[in-house]
């Protein structure tokens, strides 16, 4: 008799979950599709911190094209195919082991190239990088910086600073590796203090803002920050 009902639990429980896969079957397939497509092709990533101002706000959230570099294996670090290099001023999002967190930093420095800082000018390969001063206020200066292959704002702190973080190197970026700064110059933690960056640990690159919510003002949306393109 004990068996006979252990059989028919079996068999209740075996018809009840049959059931519940034929209702629901087309939502966790829709669920599985969105898993994957996060883990292996595209997501968002939140910004949190002043280390990319003035190119990227506390509160933005960033398209993550996890399919411009290389094709992976979902949840892994593994490529399966390469679809290309990560280049000078690509601001990418990295899952840092050094840092123990996500970073999200502006490549300067590829395999190869010799960088070294100097009271926060860039060299590159022997090559100053061009700097304009686009504004100054009493908190910061925004300037114009111009690399051999790209140029963005970045920002410089116009009060005290710890001077030694301003200056870097040389150094040569090893191979597969890369070599990143925020564009808050004086507020970012970066290869300056991680080192270079694994390719297998940057997650994609990043070149738009979804949108953005400022939590400075009770988290309301800005406006001028939807679908804005990132230089």
């Amino acid at each position: 008799m004990k068996e006979f009902k252990q059989a028919n639990l079996v068999t209740r429980f075996r018809a009840r979950f049959r059931s519940f896969w034929v209702e629901n079957r087309q939502f966790f397939l829709l669920l599985a599709c969105i898993v994957f497509f996060k883990s292996a092709i595209a997501d968002l990533s939140s910004i949190s911190g002043a280390s990319m101002l003035p190119t990227l706000l506390d509160g933005d959230k960033v398209w993550v094209n996890k399919l411009a570099y290389d094709v992976k294996i979902p949840f892994t670090e593994i490529s399966l195919a390469e679809v290309s290099d990560p280049g000078r001023g690509d601001i990418v999002i990295i899952d840092s082991k050094r840092a123990g967190k996500r970073l999200v930093k502006r490549i300067v420095g590829v395999p190869g190239d010799t960088i070294y800082m100097q009271n926060n000018t860039l060299v590159i390969n022997g090559v100053p990088a061009n700097y304009e001063v686009l504004s100054r206020d009493s908190e910061s200066i925004i300037i114009q910086e111009e690399l051999p292959d790209s140029a963005h704002q970045a920002r410089l702190s116009s009060r005290y600073v710890n001077r030694s973080s301003r200056s870097y190197g040389p150094t040569v970026v090893p191979a597969d590796q890369y070599f990143v700064l925020g564009d808050n110059r004086d507020n970012s933690a970066d290869s300056r203090i991680y080192s270079f960056v694994p390719r297998g640990e940057i997650i994609g690159r990043s070149s738009s803002v979804v949108f953005s919510l400022d939590s400075h003002n009770n988290y309301l949306p800005r406006g001028e920050r939807f679908l804005a393109e990132l230089e």
